[in-house]
């Protein structure tokens, strides 16, 4: 992967309310990181020795000392009842992602002088919070065991590396979104609401620049790698060279362009005169890209590449960026799918795009030419898309997207890519999800979502539902299952 997520130090810091034992806010505090060091290491937080904050000048000292030590998460967590001004105060000073935690109670013979009532400290903490409007993260069941908190800190993780990385991310796009393609476009300010940047180009200025890496020497190294990671699916070897004289020019373009920001995403241009001008698809090099860490959206699909990004964060792998395409043939259902998988066929569907999906998302690939472009321009012009039926297992299909009047909202919805062979063309599978017919009519058209959906190899519903949570969005669209009716549903269907 390319250096292009943030790693997460999470700064735990014990908070007592001065009324009650400070030393149990102590031993619980060691014993929380004893127990997440045993399960999941120790490169990911840091323990704060300065104090045991009581007080507002505690929690200034704690901060500095977080801060010196390089944390940019922050995990406060109730030893006992907590100082409810203090303990929120640290959320509110620290520039980071915040979550809280409280301590359970430990044996039944130690309930007087060993009590801690962090159960009821935890009713006061989340009341501060709301008044001085602090966002922070909190566990569906915040108050445990050690073991169970640190299993609470290890899925703030993924959380926490998504909110850090979106406060450094620019997104690149290039050119206006294609004719007739209304669908993808959206306002940008609430980018700018999350703390996102955004840098917009014409195509022609992306098409100066790769006119300016003619003949760079980097473009044979670059070949080679492209020829190892093909292998035999190599079927349009003429292509590579402009393939990779394409990446040279977004990867330096990424570098000259990303200003103070660390993390970049990519919206990129890819037709209708991207194929006559180029003479190739970016589908390939935007696979290699989005396999680096990258995310590289289609279309010009600037939510669709926030989207990636984010579920880059949660998932720690390669995702991609699909059509809710087509559905699936009764006759295909019937012979691939009836009585070996328990999906009606409203639940399936066949999700696909040109050519974007990383060849290690792939069951196996070969480099082609764009079928549906080339139906009215030339085949030649039309080379470089990545084709291969998707690999099977867990999916989280997901967006978040802006409306007409920029308002954010989002949809997240769990199944899996059967091992079914899709007979088709392009990066594709057929997806299987839950009560996928009535997400369709209800969440998606109702919605008016796009027909792009950003894909993650895995189930990361919960970590995804936190981030969008943390970031304020309110209307979090899922697959309700059968007797959970929609808003919009009809109730006598």
């Amino acid at each position: 992967m390319f250096d292009n997520m943030p790693k997460v130090k999470i700064g735990i810091v014990a908070v007592s309310r001065d009324c009650f034992p400070e030393s149990l806010s102590v031993s619980r505090r060691e014993a929380l990181v004893k127990a997440y060091k045993e399960k999941y290491g120790a490169d990911d937080i840091y323990e704060c020795p300065v104090c045991i904050v009581e007080s507002e000048i505690h929690m200034v000292q704690a901060l500095e000392d977080i801060k010196k030590n390089g944390c940019n998460a922050l995990c406060v967590y109730l030893g006992n009842f907590g100082p409810e001004i203090s303990e929120t105060l640290l959320a509110k000073h620290f520039d980071g992602p915040s979550m809280f935690i409280a301590a359970a109670e430990e044996r039944g013979d130690n309930l007087c002088q060993g009590r801690g009532d962090a159960y009821c400290g935890m009713l006061n903490a989340s009341y501060n919070l709301r008044l001085r409007n602090i966002k922070a993260y909190i566990p569906e069941y915040p108050v445990g065991t050690a073991d169970e908190c640190a299993d609470m800190i290890n899925e703030f993780v993924p959380v926490a590396r998504a909110i850090i990385g979106l406060k450094d991310l620019k997104i690149i796009s290039f050119g206006p979104r294609p004719l007739n393609f209304m669908a993808c476009n959206a306002p940008i300010k609430p980018l700018f609401d999350l703390g996102v940047e955004i840098e917009e180009n014409s195509e022609l200025d992306l098409f100066e620049a790769y006119k300016l890496h003619d003949g760079d020497e980097r473009i044979p190294d670059v070949v080679k790698d492209m020829e190892a990671e093909l292998g035999e699916g190599n079927k349009k070897p003429e292509i590579l060279p402009k393939l990779a004289q394409y990446e040279l020019t977004l990867l330096d373009w990424i570098e000259t362009h990303k200003g103070y920001r660390k993390y970049v995403a990519i919206a990129g241009k890819c037709w209708p005169a991207f194929q006559t001008q180029f003479g190739f698809v970016p589908c390939y090099v935007n696979s290699r890209l989005t396999s680096r860490g990258i995310p590289v959206s289609c279309e010009v699909d600037i939510y669709g590449a926030l989207s990636e990004f984010i579920g880059t964060c949660v998932s720690d792998d390669i995702v991609t960026l699909l059509d809710i395409n087509n559905t699936v043939p009764y006759d295909l259902y019937d012979e691939d799918i009836k009585g070996k998988h328990d999906y009606t066929t409203k639940d399936i569907f066949m999700g696909f795009h040109c050519g974007n999906t990383s060849s290690k998302k792939l069951t196996s690939c070969s480099m082609k030419y764009q079928m549906i472009m080339a139906r009215s321009l030339p085949e030649e012009v039309t080379q470089g898309t990545l084709e291969g039926d998707i690999i099977p297992g867990d999916i989280t299909f997901f967006r978040l997207q802006s409306t007409s009047d920029g308002k954010l909202r989002s949809y997240i919805a769990q199944g899996e890519v059967l091992p079914v062979a899709t007979r088709s063309f392009g990066a594709i599978g057929i997806f299987a999800i839950p009560e996928m017919g009535r997400f369709y009519r209800h969440v998606l058209i109702e919605g008016n979502f796009p027909h792009h959906g950003a894909v993650a190899f895995g189930h990361f519903g919960k970590a995804i539902f936190s981030v969008f949570r943390y970031l304020g969005i309110e209307e979090i669209g899922f697959n309700q299952p059968k007797g959970m009716l929609y808003k919009s549903e009809n109730p006598f269907e």
